[in-house]
């Protein structure tokens, strides 16, 4: 009763919040217009860089606030109080845009902390899934440390539903916060997502490919893939395909695209 009555002031919170922000209304407009564009960045299997995957990421361009993409989007979405419905505007979008793919590939989508908190998460998005006919299987749910913060059992029942109808999770990040391995522990994770700062020195520094090694090996043990972000360089590329690692992506291979683009990869 506590931990409802609690969510129940939270957004009552954010709406009186999102009321007085100046931005609130932009972005409203901007989902029920369209312009917050889906982008897609391409995953590679280590073993051959075959294109296996891609990432969904949404960026919002305005003449005032700038543009806006990942972070900074769901930050402002955040600060208003709109963040639950711009996750699920962009989780619509992407799944949606995905379905008609003739292409089997995996879709990976960011679970913002408004979204995943929301009471409903599990069903709203099965059921966005479903309304797509995007396999569940092919779907991957990123979740960062931020996300878990507040009541990791609770989130940690909500990823299970999910699992249980075949999505995959994502641990994101990793390496970047503190690195919580009661995450390990509790959460129905099937990838640790190496962030990008876990790959900058791996080509030349052998303390960070050992770092590098030591998580893909702790991964492996756990029964979990390992993916690399922010692959920049071949070098990069070589060591986490030699180190283990099951899948990277970076603009080595290719940068966010928009959607038209991305089916001319695919050739779908």
């Amino acid at each position: 009763m506590q931990v409802l009555q609690a969510s129940r002031e939270r957004r009552r919170s954010d709406r009186r919040r999102a009321a007085s922000h100046p931005a609130t209304a932009d972005l409203l407009r901007a989902v029920e217009q369209g312009e917050i564009e889906i982008l897609f960045q391409p995953q590679f299997a280590c073993s051959d860089n075959r294109l296996v995957g891609t990432e969904a990421l949404a960026h919002w361009s305005h003449p005032l606030h700038g543009r806006n993409g990942g972070e900074g989007l769901f930050a402002l979405a955040q600060a208003t109080g709109v963040a639950e419905q711009i996750s699920q505007h962009v989780t619509r979008a992407a799944l949606g845009t995905a379905g008609k793919w003739q292409v089997p590939l995996v879709l990976a989508l960011n679970g913002t902390a408004a979204y995943v908190e929301a009471g409903d998460f599990a069903r709203v998005l099965a059921s966005a899934v479903e309304d797509a006919w995007f396999p569940f299987e092919l779907l991957t749910l990123e979740i960062t440390e931020q996300v878990l913060v507040s009541d990791l059992s609770r989130t940690a029942d909500r990823l299970r539903q999910l699992a249980a109808l075949g999505v995959s999770i994502a641990l994101d990040d990793f390496g970047a916060g503190f690195c919580n391995f009661d995450y390990l522990k509790r959460l129905p994770l099937d990838y640790l997502k190496l962030d990008r700062t876990m790959i900058d020195g791996i080509a030349d520094s052998p303390r960070d490919l050992a770092v590098v090694r030591g998580i893909v090996a702790m991964a492996g043990a756990l029964g979990l893939q390992v993916v690399a972000e922010g692959v920049e360089h071949e070098a990069q590329r070589q060591a986490v395909a030699q180190e283990g690692c099951a899948m990277w992506q970076g603009y080595l291979g290719a940068e966010p695209m928009p959607a038209e683009q991305f089916v001319r990869l695919i050739g779908a």
